[in-house]
C-alpha cells in the first residue's frame, strides 16, 4: 500500500492530488509529501472564497503534518495567487491549513489534544515542534470552541475569589434567576485591578444578552 493511498483515505482534498514523497535528510529525519492542484481546478480566493483564474505561483511552502512512525511529516505546496474580481490579487485558500499557519489543521488538533494532558513546552519537545506551533494549535481549538459553544440550559453562574493573605474577600452568590450572576465584594473592592463591576463587564462582552447585576 502506497503512502498516497493512505493519505487519500484519511486526508483527501478534492481539488488537489498527492504527487509523491521524498525524505528530508537531516536530524531529525523528515518526509515531504508534495501536493499539486488537480488539472483544470481553479484556486479559491482567501478573501471572499470565490474561485478565480491563477495570477502566478509562489515558491513552495511546507506545512507540518502529524508525525509518522517518529518521522516528521510536511506537506509541500507552491501556493498560487488568485486574480479575484472582487478582492484583487490574493494568495489562494487551501483546505489543509488556515491563513499563514505553518502547520496543518489536522496537526493543530493533534497538538491541542495533547496540550490538554501535558504542558505546552513538553508537547513541543515530545513531537519536535515549536512552542509557537502548540500555541497556535490551542488558540485554534479555543476559538473553535467559543464559536460553537451553547449556553442553553445555563440558569446561574458563580465565581468565587477569596484573597485572604492580602486582606481581600471577593465572593459571588449563585442565584435561582435564569442566567443571572450576582457579584458582591466584601471588604476592599479591588484585587490586582479587578472588581465586581469589571468582572460583569467581561461577562457581558462574552455572553451578550445575559441578565447580570451587581450586589
Amino acid at each position: 500500500m502506497q503512502l498516497e493511498t493512505i493519505l487519500n483515505r484519511v486526508q483527501k482534498h478534492s481539488s488537489f492530488v498527492y504527487a509523491g514523497a521524498r525524505f528530508i535528510e537531516g536530524e531529525p529525519l523528515g518526509l515531504e509529501i508534495e501536493l499539486r492542484p488537480r488539472l483544470g481546478s481553479r484556486p479559491r480566493c482567501s478573501g471572499c472564497g470565490k474561485r478565480g483564474p491563477t495570477h502566478d505561483t509562489l515558491s513552495p511552502r511546507r506545512f507540518q503534518f502529524v508525525p509518522f512512525w517518529g518521522i516528521l511529516v510536511f506537506f509541500g505546496y507552491a501556493m498560487r495567487r488568485v486574480d479575484c474580481s472582487r478582492c484583487g490579487v490574493k494568495v489562494e485558500r487551501v483546505p489543509w491549513a488556515e491563513g499563514k499557519s505553518p502547520i496543518t489543521t489536522t496537526y493543530a488538533w493533534f497538538l491541542a489534544g495533547w496540550a490538554k494532558r501535558l504542558a505546552w513546552k513538553e508537547v513541543a519537545q515530545a513531537f519536535r515542534t515549536s512552542w509557537d506551533s502548540v500555541c497556535r494549535a490551542v488558540t485554534l481549538a479555543v476559538e473553535w470552541g467559543l464559536a460553537h459553544r451553547g449556553l442553553e440550559g445555563i440558569e446561574a453562574i458563580g465565581v468565587d475569589e477569596v484573597l485572604w493573605l492580602r486582606g481581600h474577600k471577593y465572593l459571588t452568590r449563585r442565584l435561582p434567576d435564569r442566567r443571572l450572576l450576582s457579584a458582591s465584594a466584601v471588604g476592599r473592592r479591588r484585587a490586582e485591578g479587578r472588581d465586581a463591576r469589571g468582572l460583569l463587564r467581561l461577562l457581558r462582552r462574552s455572553s451578550p444578552g445575559a441578565a447580570l447585576r451587581v450586589q
